[in-house]
């Protein structure tokens, strides 16, 4: 209670400071189309207060005195807008901005709003990625999605292309946090391993917090990837169709009520949906590329998702939403495996016209729910269901922001499985998590200091954790900036899926009887090379203790559902970015090492992968600039493995000497090294490359042609080495592509 108490009086003082000072805010809109415009340059000519726009439009500028000003707003390929204004006393003063599309054609830009951002946020261990980067990148099949740009991101390692795993810095998938506007999304990623269930068409934005992340996050110990999306089209009736080998998708939008620049607000629908088509066309198109024995790509999937939003003149907005997740996984005579995600909720943000306090929230249902039926096997269930809410208010001062909230989930697991050695693991746990949070970030001359404090309740372990943070930045001129970040995290859910699975889509949830807990510690610097280039370079460590496993091989009913490790990961990150005109090239290399200690002895993660590289490429061409082509390579020494020392026929004598032998040879067993994962595959490497031309009909209805080809050279990866049959399991083989998409 004393530490409440002490919050809410920081809070109340930070607030007072600023009483006597006058406040603009608002937002900054596309004129045509109501759109918010991210990374606006917001500032009072001849003064040097000013801000740049978040991923809604929003912007703050607080602390000044009474006077008159001109407010002035740029954004590349819009004009430049002005206006006068008179501020006095404490006066809070709101401005909704609409900028139009500039007539003149741009040459090269040196400044942008996020350099300026860079230089008043403190960001360690965090990269924002837009659509247009993602639609950038060649993708599989030729269709853009997040779960292959994380991909390229330095830190994120990924396991495979079938049932593959997404690995951020050194924590397995469940330690990661995936949010869709605010809420939890349990599995993000479908079978197949190449697509993820959200509609990159919809995506605003996507922030990738691999480390060192701030207390607004909470629930998981290693990383955060926040997506964000956009209201459905404001002005028109609006949509896109879109087929290739691989899926079709369609998406359908439009005004409710008419977005105008002299209307006092807007309200639009958004729906999208997708179904995949690669279990069929690959009998056809890929039958080369299968797995020896197979007749086709046993992965389908289905996603839905809806919007509704309204958005008031002052830039308070309220979300309704809805989805619904579907992946299906069959293997003929082998075994078959579906799962669905549902959920709906609601989000907001409320901007009172007298107040400093901008106040949000989501509130929403969601349930995972997932069956694997196996020949010979008993069948495995898992399920997850409940609600979360979370209210935060953020106070704008002058080079300052103060933000707080709290956050509540209930949650009830439900874990049905039976071992190979018939021993039932069956878990069912109700668990309450309540948090509260503080965030302070001040700009003082050249430093940034960016502290947070997060206090969480775990009612099911009956366990308080206390979590500080702390972010810092120190700006040693406009191009070189030092920054550190550090903190305490816990989670308390865990996962089905074991780290030393090579391949396992069952992905079930189990609340954990203890909690899970990791310290982290960042440390870089970023660069401005020049006016076109980026350099950020960061080493990291993180401390995982414990971690709990589930004890799959239990000889006993009485022994432990669970086991521990401990364990740490440590690299270091180098990613340049270099923008032009006309052309975009990443360079990304990671130095990784992950290491756990299950108390007998220590030895590398399965997903440990010493070296990575990914370098991309796109570039616009043509009159116009209707083309488009990208060339994506990655090269990643060998994922660790445990040797194989022999062979042995597992002759069962359930009944003693009374046991009837079979007349044929007995089931093969494997003698595995004592030494875990002591031994390495090969290097791993692979071109993607795609080129895009767009058809115009219409100043509102375009063609998007695109021609994709993964796996260039037909490189024959190795994903795993089935013992037993004695066969060599490889990653996909190249895989052309082509992908027609109508824009109306």
């Amino acid at each position: 209670m004393r530490i409440y108490t002490l919050l809410f009086f920081i809070i109340c003082l930070l607030g007072g400071l600023n009483a006597q000072k006058a406040s603009i805010r608002g937002n900054v809109y596309d004129k045509a189309t109501g759109e918010p415009l991210s990374f606006a340059t917001v500032f009072l000519e001849g003064t040097n207060f000013g801000d740049v726009t978040d991923d809604l439009g929003f912007f703050a500028i607080s602390g000044m005195p009474a006077g008159e000003y001109r407010l002035v707003v740029s954004y590349l390929g819009y004009d430049t807008f002005s206006v006068s204004i008179s501020v006095r006393g404490s006066q809070i003063l709101n401005k909704q901005i609409h900028l139009s599309e500039s007539s003149t054609l741009l040459g090269e830009v040196s400044i942008s709003g996020k350099k300026q951002q860079a230089r008043t946020e403190v960001k360690v261990s965090a990269l924002t990625v837009t659509p247009k980067e993602i639609k950038a990148l060649p993708s599989t099949g030729g269709e853009a999605d997040i779960a292959q740009y994380l991909q390229i991101i330095p830190g994120v390692i990924s396991t495979g292309d079938q049932g593959g795993q997404i690995y951020i810095r050194g924590g397995s998938p469940v330690q990661n946090r995936i949010l869709l506007d605010g809420i939890t999304v349990f599995n993000p990623f479908h079978s197949i391993g190449l697509f993820s269930v959200f509609e990159t068409e919809v995506i605003r934005s996507v922030e990738v917090l691999t480390g060192g992340f701030p207390a607004e996050y909470g629930g998981r110990i290693s990383a955060i990837v926040d997506i964000k999306t956009r209201e459905g089209n404001k002005t028109r009736q609006a949509g896109m169709l879109s087929v290739s080998p691989f899926m079709a998708k369609a998406i359908l939008e439009g005004p409710i009520s008419r977005f105008s620049d002299e209307s006092k607000g807007s309200t639009s629908y958004l729906v999208t949906a997708k179904k995949s088509f690669i279990d069929q066309t690959s009998e056809k198109l890929y039958q080369y590329a299968l797995d020896e024995g197979a007749d086709r790509l046993p992965f389908q999937f289905e996603d839905y998702y809806a919007k509704i939003s309204t958005v008031s003149g002052n830039g308070s907005f309220l979300n309704a939403f809805g989805f619904s997740f579907n992946d299906d996984v069959s293997y003929s005579n082998l075994a078959a495996l579906d799962w669905n995600a549902f959920g709906m909720g609601s989000n907001f943000k409320l901007v009172p016209a007298n107040s400093s306090l901008i106040i949000g929230g989501n509130v929403a249902y969601s349930k995972y729910a997932i069956e694997l039926n196996e020949v010979n096997e008993e069948p495995r269930y898992s399920e997850l269901k409940g609600l979360q809410a979370n209210f935060d208010f953020s106070y704008f001062g002058r080079n300052s922001e103060v933000r707080y909230g709290v956050e509540f989930n209930a949650n009830k697991t439900v874990f049905n499985f039976t071992n190979f050695r018939q021993i039932p693991i069956d878990v069912e746990e109700n668990n309450t998590e309540l948090a509260g949070y503080l965030k302070y970030r001040v700009v003082l001359g050249r430093w940034v200091l960016d502290p947070s404090l997060r206090l969480q309740y775990y009612a099911t372990n009956k366990k308080t954790a206390l979590e500080p943070r702390f972010g810092l930045k120190y700006n040693v001129s406009d191009r070189l900036r030092l920054k550190a970040a550090g903190g305490l995290y816990t989670q308390n859910l865990m996962s089905s899926v074991s780290e030393r699975d090579i391949v396992n889509l069952f992905v079930g949830f189990i609340t954990s009887p203890n909690l899970v807990e990791a310290a982290h510690a960042v440390a870089g610097f970023e660069l401005d090379v020049n006016d076109h280039m980026d350099l950020n370079i960061e080493t990291y460590y993180k401390d995982f203790n414990p971690l709990v496993a589930l004890n799959r091989s239990k000889k006993t009913v009485a022994e432990s559902n669970f086991t521990t490790e401990t364990g740490d990961a440590y690299g270091l990150d180098v990613l340049l970015k270099s923008a032009w005109k006309d052309w975009n090239v990443w360079l990304g290399y990671s130095l990784g090492f992950v290491n756990r200690d299950d108390g007998v002895q220590e030895f590398p993660a399965l997903f440990d992968r010493r070296h990575n590289i990914n370098l991309v490429l796109d570039y616009s061409f043509g009159k116009g600039k209707l083309w488009q082509t990208g060339v994506r390579w990655n090269m990643g020494s060998g994922f660790a493995f445990t040797k194989i020392q022999g062979f042995f026929e597992d002759n069962k004598i359930p009944n003693g000497l009374e046991t009837v032998f079979p007349t044929e040879n007995a089931p093969i067993g494997v003698i595995y090294s004592d030494k875990i994962n002591s031994g390495r595959l090969p290097y791993y490497h692979r071109l993607d490359f795609s080129i895009k031309r767009k058809i115009t009909f219409s100043k509102n209805m375009h063609l998007d042609l695109t021609a994709a080809v993964t796996n260039a050279y037909d490189r024959k990866n190795i994903f795993y080495f089935n013992v037993i049959e004695n066969r060599r399991v490889n990653q996909l083989r190249v895989l052309p592509s082509l992908v027609a998409a109508f824009h109306f």
